[in-house]
């Protein structure tokens, strides 16, 4: 939609302007009243030329408007001559970022979360960003806010399933918010570049149930390799034992030797071995 105006180099134009209001200076000088007419009309020249001026800045445009109707946007920066009688409203090209406001939603498994993400982007069009939304920050603010919410809600703050994606796996839900981001602000001209999650955490009602609930998650997955390495252990123990021929066990004290290599690989606690003196079978 946007498209390059017409423009000439600004200090060409304004050359031209001095040049015409001297000439007209001098026709009314010479002439007299025969020079008035032909004075009158270069010195409108002339102030129509000066409504055409514009300073553009570096990474600004200009869109340019003839009697409402858009006729193009300017880039080139300096001083530069438009087409007199027209309206210029400035947009900058410069990257942008912001920070959501901490939203308190519930996320896929219904507990109450906070979330906050930050978001980067700049105009790429800006005939969209000033004609197909009233005001393109506040439609990317809004927008931003709407899709953390939808992120929020389509996945749980944490999962315990290594097939389900949470909140927690930051550079998978950055891309998705990205994603989702992009095709919301297309409309409004405006490319983002990232977004990320700045704050996530637990509401503070479910905060310290959730925080025991990690904790005994924590544990039950820390037995659970403390176990498996005990039994690979036992195994790898006895099996060393019965090849080597160091010595010759039934089942029954095969099962209280693994009975005790796993409560002492096992426990939590120093153990203290009792050493028996006497007979294996006593």
């Amino acid at each position: 939609m946007e498209r390059r105006a017409f423009r000439l180099n600004g200090f060409l134009a304004l050359l031209v302007a001095i040049a015409l209001a001297a000439a007209a200076g001098l026709i009314l000088l010479n002439g007299g009243m025969s020079g008035l007419v032909p004075a009158i009309v270069l010195g409108l020249v002339v102030l129509l030329m000066l409504t055409g001026f514009a300073v553009i800045n570096p990474n600004e445009a200009n869109v340019v408007q003839f009697l409402g109707r858009y006729v193009g946007t300017v880039t080139d920066t300096g001083l530069q001559w438009v087409l007199p009688l027209t309206t210029k409203r400035k947009v900058t090209l410069r990257v942008r970022n912001f920070e959501t406001a901490r939203l308190k939603v519930n996320d896929a498994d219904g507990n109450p979360v906070e979330i906050a993400a930050v978001v980067v982007y700049k105009v790429t069009d800006t005939a969209r960003a000033v004609f197909s939304v009233d005001d393109y920050e506040e439609y990317v603010s809004i927008q931003s806010e709407a899709a953390v919410r939808h992120l929020a809600t389509t996945h749980p703050y944490d999962s315990h399933e290594e097939s389900r994606t949470s909140l927690r796996d930051g550079a998978t839900v950055a891309e998705e918010l990205t994603t989702e981001l992009r095709e919301r602000t297309e409309l409004a001209g405006v490319e983002v570049l990232e977004a990320r999650i700045t704050h996530l955490a637990y509401a503070p009602e479910i905060a310290q149930a959730m925080l025991v609930r990690q904790q005994a998650a924590q544990v039950v997955a820390a037995r659970t390799r403390i176990v498996e390495g005990a039994v690979g252990m036992v195994q790898l123990a006895l099996n060393r034992l019965a090849a080597e021929g160091v010595v010759d066990l039934d089942e029954e004290r095969k099962a209280q030797m693994v009975s005790n290599l796993l409560v002492v690989l096992c426990g939590d606690r120093a153990t203290q071995p009792v050493v028996n003196a006497g007979s294996l079978y006593a």
